[in-house]
C-alpha cells in the first residue's frame, strides 16, 4: 500500500465520479495545477491505485434487461478443477463479475443477458455440462438500487 494524501484522495473520488476529465479540468476541483495532477495520476496509475479506465455502460439501453448472480458448487476441491472453471468463466462474454466464495457456493457470478431464455443458455449449455461443476443457484436482480461501484475514499 502507498502512502496516499490528501490530494491523491481528492484527485482519486473526482476520477470515481467522471475519469474522462482532463488534467485541467480535474486541477480546478482539487485546487492543483494540470501538471501536478499529471504527475499524481502518472503516479497512481503506475501503483496500480488506479487499474484501468473504462466507459460506464447502460445495460439497459443495449437490451441486456436481465441481471443474476449465479452461484457454483465444484465437482470435486482441487486445483485443476479449479482452474477448469476459472478458465471457463474467462471465454463466458455475459459473466461481469466472479468471485471465489466462503459457504455453500463455491463461486458467484455476475452474469447480463438480454433476457431469460439467454440466461438459461448459459446456464445449462454452458455451466451446467462443464465437468468442474456440480450445481448451480441463480437468483435474478428485480431492480438495482445502486451500482456506482465507487470505494470510500476516507472520512
Amino acid at each position: 500500500m502507498i502512502d496516499l494524501d490528501q490530494f491523491d484522495l481528492k484527485l482519486l473520488a473526482a476520477l470515481q465520479e467522471d475519469a474522462s476529465q482532463t488534467n485541467q479540468e480535474l486541477g480546478e476541483v482539487i485546487h492543483l495545477s494540470a501538471s501536478q495532477v499529471s504527475r499524481r495520476r502518472t503516479r497512481l496509475e503506475q501503483e496500480r491505485v488506479i487499474r484501468r479506465y473504462k466507459a460506464d455502460l447502460s445495460p439497459e439501453y443495449l437490451g441486456l434487461d436481465v441481471m443474476a448472480f449465479v452461484g457454483v458448487a465444484l465437482a470435486t476441491h482441487n486445483k485443476e478443477n479449479a482452474k477448469l472453471f476459472r478458465d471457463l468463466v474467462r471465454t463466458i462474454p455475459s459473466v461481469q463479475e466472479a468471485y471465489a466464495m466462503t459457504g455453500d457456493m463455491d463461486y458467484m457470478l455476475k452474469i447480463r443477458v438480454k433476457d431469460l431464455k439467454a440466461l438459461g443458455e448459459v446456464i445449462n449449455n454452458e455451466l451446467l455440462p462443464h465437468e468442474a461443476v456440480q450445481n448451480v443457484r441463480s437468483s435474478i436482480s428485480m431492480e438495482t438500487l445502486r451500482d456506482d461501484n465507487h470505494l470510500p475514499l476516507g472520512g
